[in-house]
């Protein structure tokens, strides 16, 4: 069996995987292998690997315990609840709501009490020119920072807040959103369980600091959201159709670059696997209301919104 070839793809983050069939059962010294990258590359690129819905839910598996998209159903592929449509691509003559989604720096699922761990997305079509993403190592960006703020934010916890996402979407989803998914609270810096390395863990979508008012957090909360995606610590992917990239939301960011003629096709399936972490509800009443709904295994008013 070949091995599998890793090659770094940025100078901060980023590697890709050749060698490796992921359509296909993985021996388990290959798994070890891609775990072994990820923990210190944090984005993978699998080129031309040739996937379906069935195929990508298997090697995601691979890595945890998949999400169902509980806490944002509107975009769920119709026939598995736990692939998410990154799409502009019509269902039933309708545009999912989520095309303009990820638009500003962000972790995944940071406004839910487990965030992701792994995401992962392939490419089916994509734009002639643009819709690309961009990644940004925020072990760099802690790393990077004088030893007296280091000291200050390890003390600190954020509210990252679900209203903060600035993509477009029709107001009765951006209300359910906001319903499923009430204030948590997360500290602004992790340490990473594999790498035992600390990460800046605040982006655009945190309010504010535990103990601090808006306004006093709000001119941190910018510095510190600029500051982690300095140029040298960013890694920018240009998609392939058949590309599939697995990222580790627990030491960097993203941003889906929406530089793209919209009335072109960017078409991409996404898996997560469920976080390693537990934050808390910023509001005890409000959290456990949401936890009671996202109980619901089909949440038939939350996706009935999307066929209105």
């Amino acid at each position: 069996m070949a091995q599998i070839q890793i090659k770094p793809v940025g100078y901060s983050l980023g590697a890709q995987i050749t060698g490796v069939d992921i359509s296909k059962p993985l021996t388990e010294q290959q798994i070890l292998d891609i775990k072994d990258a990820w923990t210190r590359h944090q984005v993978l690129v699998f080129p031309d690997q040739d996937l379906n819905p069935e195929s990508l839910l298997a090697f995601s598996r691979n890595f945890g315990e998949l999400d169902n998209f509980s806490s944002q159903p509107f975009n769920r592929h119709p026939d598995y609840d736990e692939i998410f449509m990154l799409s502009n691509k019509p269902i039933n003559g309708k545009v999912p709501p989520g095309s303009t989604g990820g638009q500003n720096w962000h972790t995944d699922l940071s406004y839910t009490i487990r965030p992701a761990k792994a995401t992962l997305v392939y490419c089916i079509e994509k734009p002639s020119v643009g819709g690309d993403t961009m990644f940004a190592n925020m072990y760099d960006a802690y790393e990077t920072l004088s030893p007296v703020l280091q000291q200050f934010l390890d003390g600190l916890e954020a509210v990252h807040d679900v209203n903060l996402i600035t993509a477009k979407r029709p107001p009765e989803i951006v209300a359910e959103f906001a319903r499923l998914n009430p204030p948590v609270i997360h500290p602004a810096i992790r340490t990473h369980p594999e790498s035992e390395r600390k990460a800046l863990y605040v982006n655009p979508r945190t309010r504010r600091f535990v103990g601090m008012t808006e306004a006093e957090s709000a001119t941190l909360i910018k510095y510190l959201s600029e500051h982690a995606v300095s140029p040298r610590f960013v890694y920018r992917h240009r998609w392939s159709v058949r590309d599939l990239v697995m990222w580790d939301n627990r030491c960097l960011t993203h941003l889906a670059v929406g530089d793209f003629d919209r009335s072109e096709i960017r078409h991409m399936l996404r898996t997560s696997t469920m976080g390693d972490y537990y934050g808390r509800y910023e509001d005890e009443a409000t959290g456990a209301e949401a936890i009671k709904t996202k109980g619901n295994k089909d949440l038939a008013k939350a996706l009935s919104l999307l066929h209105d």
